[in-house]
């Protein structure tokens, strides 16, 4: 009796143990859902660069003289360009054009900065400068003996020109200078409007420089590029004279000197030799000296 109460214990038991096994087996395990929890990016919006306001007229810087842009007599300055250089180019000095200007410092114009390259209306000019106490006058060298009109086989020219003929640029005041030559040397390269604006004129170093006619000294130095030891003289409204490679200067600004008068001595300053570079100006445009210069 106790034996079959021990089987019937042990299969109760296995059965018990059979259930259990087999609901593990079965049993559906609910697992938590996944969450993506990584940054979400909301869609681009475009960028609107909102610019800043424009200045008001009265906030925008205004060059000294623009309201004289592109007028008659006036010079708006441009890159690479010096009070000497614009002097030059106008048949002025530098110095009255930074006078003329209202410019303080000389060697301080800015790009777009407009200048006044004419002399002011009733300002004084002095068309043929005056003797400066210190100068000693140099006689101009003697003109050759005139030829009589009918030795020369030429018949004599009438006292009054034809009606309507164009009066020749001799006539005019400012041309009647009387040029000499500035150097005793020969002629190394001729007048070229694009490569040599002037003669280049032979010599040896410390042969003097003159004066190729009376004038007022408008510059002293060497601030040129190109030119070296130079000197620049006005002669009248008309013509400047210029006189570069210099060894040495002997004229200071603003004096006045005499056709003939020793200016400076020869030099190579900026040059590849000893030479007088020489260049005549007509209201700031370079023209040929030899054909101004008397025939040697």
């Amino acid at each position: 009796m106790s034996g079959s109460r021990f089987r019937l214990g042990s299969l109760l038991a296995l059965a018990l143990l059979a259930s259990l096994l087999g609901g593990c087996g079965s049993k559906v395990i609910n697992r938590a859902p996944v969450e993506d929890r990584g940054v979400v990016i909301a869609p681009s919006k475009p960028v609107v660069v909102v610019p800043d306001p424009a200045p008001a007229p009265s906030q925008v810087k205004q060059l000294p003289g623009w309201e004289n842009a592109g007028k008659p007599g006036y010079y708006t300055v441009k890159p690479g360009d010096t009070l000497i250089r614009i002097g030059l180019d106008h048949g002025q000095g530098a110095k009255d054009i930074a006078r003329w200007s209202g410019v303080e410092n000389p060697n301080r114009i800015e790009v777009g900065q407009v200048l006044r390259v004419e002399p002011p209306v009733g300002s004084a000019v002095i068309s043929k400068p005056v003797l400066a106490a210190s100068a000693t006058p140099v006689a101009p060298a003697a003109a050759p003996a005139a030829v009589p009109a009918r030795a020369a086989g030429i018949e004599k020219a009438p006292a009054t020109a034809p009606a309507g003929s164009a009066p020749t640029a001799a006539a005019a005041p400012d041309d009647e200078l009387g040029w000499i030559w500035p150097a005793a040397g020969a002629v190394l390269a001729g007048f070229d409007e694009v490569k040599n604006k002037g003669l280049d004129i032979a010599g040896a170093a410390g042969e003097a420089v003159l004066a190729a006619a009376d004038g007022r000294v408008v510059y002293v130095g060497a601030g040129l590029r190109g030119y070296g030891n130079l000197i620049i003289l006005k002669h009248n409204n008309t013509y400047l004279t210029a006189y570069a490679h210099n060894q040495s200067l002997l004229v200071k600004e603003d004096q006045s000197v005499r056709k003939g008068q020793k200016i400076a001595e020869m030099g190579s300053s900026d040059a590849d030799r000893v030479k007088l570079h020489f260049e005549v100006r007509r209201q700031g445009k370079p023209v040929d000296p030899a054909k101004y210069l008397p025939a040697r």
